[in-house]
């Protein structure tokens, strides 16, 4: 009885962690997913960074709900919050500046 409990007090937490677990791609805050079958290449969609945070270490994404969604096609593994798309995004902020002010 004592092992069937001990077995018990292993398995059903981790398969509580198994099956509740979040996949990476979506813990980085990427909204869609869908890989191509072959060359790791994949079409994502995910929250654009805010503005404001976009000088910080450690940038924070908009909320998916204000609808500023970035549609990336490119590799499988890329980092929504990572050293390119961050340049990317600071170097087309001040092109949506002035775009707004016309």
């Amino acid at each position: 009885m004592n092992t069937i409990k001990s077995v018990l007090s292993i398995v059903v937490p981790a398969g509580v962690l198994w099956f509740g677990a979040v996949p990476l791609w979506a813990q980085q805050g990427v909204i869609y997913k869908a890989e191509a079958k072959v060359d790791n290449y994949c079409h994502l969609k995910f929250p654009a960074i805010r503005e404001e945070t976009l000088s910080w270490d450690r940038p924070v994404l908009k909320d998916k709900s204000d609808g500023d969604i970035i549609d990336f096609y490119g590799p499988c593994n890329y980092d929504p919050l990572g050293k390119e798309e961050i340049q990317r995004q600071r170097l087309q902020l001040p092109h949506e500046l002035t775009r707004g002010s016309e």
